[in-house]
């Protein structure tokens, strides 16, 4: 009990000389050690890479988890040392209703099965965003919050020391310059001016050790910028490979929709209801060749009402005789005709023409 009480007397003048020194240099009155201009720029650069690491970091997990209410309870769960709770991605709940949906709606309707088909689609985005972040997370996340809680946090009670020893070493100088004053006054060798000289060089030898510890830390921030390059480049890689994998599947989805909207153009765009009712209307209607069963292109022609030019966004593979293939950025003639689903047009390149959908051409005046 009496040394713990010792012990917190003297750290309780340690503290207070620290104070008292503190209090006067930033009042002017004091004389105050100046780290070497090398230190400084250590320092300077390890508050610079924490900041911007501390903003990168969060930004990231906005980015990755833009829920605020999720990644509280991520938080949570991490501190907990427990794991966190598989949930479903947004792509992948929307897919799960459109699927649900496509059961109510019946699956062999033109509807049900669109809604099967990108029902699928979405699930797939989901499973590869689930895959993106996880990866990002241990990839990059990780690192960086290896750095703010561990590195950093060393490096920061180390700075802490060194600068409690600095203001031990400046009261020690104090000190020693008040028991010079007194000496030459009395004109004697004071035991004070020992004893502060002594305190001086103890602390002067604790200041210098320490310098040295946090000098290498700091340091040490370039082996940290070379880790943090490394995850950043697996980073952009994890994120492309999401990026091409989402643009697959959705080019996919786009070309498997398109041919099941020119099947069912097929079924429904050549037959005319009005054909049924009058067999004889047939002979006489300009637009014969779209009352047959099958739709005959080359009986097709252009409208009084004219022509417009196209110029074509992607890739076009016909699925049927009745189609005309398209190939990127070529420019093509197109026109409607009467009872023609909205969805497609009929195109002209040349001596060629076909039916060609509208989502894959840009219309020009």
């Amino acid at each position: 009990m009496d040394f713990s009480v010792k012990k917190l007397a003297s750290d309780a003048g340690v503290f207070f000389s620290r104070a008292v020194q503190f209090t006067q240099e930033n009042l002017g009155q004091a004389e105050k050690t100046e780290l070497d201009a090398h230190f400084e720029n250590l320092l300077a650069r390890a508050d610079c890479t924490k900041n911007w690491t501390e903003k990168i970091f969060r930004q990231t997990e906005y980015l990755l988890q833009p829920n605020p209410s999720a990644r509280i309870e991520e938080f949570l769960y991490e501190k907990l040392d427990r794991k966190a709770p598989s949930r479903p991605t947004n792509a992948e709940l929307l897919g799960h209703y459109m699927l649900e949906a496509a059961k109510d709606f019946g699956p062999g309707t033109p509807y049900g099965s669109t809604l099967i088909k990108v029902g699928e689609c979405q699930q797939r985005l989901g499973g590869a965003e689930r895959e993106f972040l996880q990866t990002s997370a241990i990839s990059f996340l990780t690192p960086l919050r290896n750095f703010l809680e561990g590195d950093w946090r060393t490096i920061s009670k180390e700075r802490r020391l060194l600068e409690n020893r600095r203001l031990d070493l400046d009261a020690c100088k104090a000190r020693l310059k008040k028991a010079k004053a007194a000496e030459a006054k009395a004109a004697l060798w004071s035991e004070e001016v020992d004893k502060a000289e002594h305190e001086l060089r103890v602390a002067q030898t604790e200041f210098d050790r320490q310098a040295e510890v946090t000098r290498l830390l700091l340091e040490g921030i370039s082996s940290t910028h070379v880790n943090h390059l490394r995850c950043l480049h697996e980073f952009v890689e994890a994120q492309t490979a999401y990026y091409n994998q989402c643009h697959r599947v959705m080019m996919e989805l786009h070309k498997e929709l398109g041919s099941s909207s020119a099947d069912v153009f097929s079924s429904n765009f050549g037959r005319n209801p009005s054909a049924s009712a009058d067999p004889d209307a047939s002979a006489e209607s300009p637009t014969a060749a779209l009352e047959t069963d099958v739709l005959q292109i080359e009986e097709v022609q252009p409208p009084a009402s004219g022509t417009r030019k196209a110029k074509v966004l992607y890739d076009y593979d016909a699925a049927d005789t009745s189609e005309m293939s398209l190939l990127a950025d070529e420019l093509i003639t197109v026109y409607t005709v009467p009872g023609m689903d909205s969805d497609w047009l009929i195109g002209e390149r040349g001596n060629q023409k076909g039916k060609v959908p509208v989502t894959y051409l840009e219309l020009l005046s």
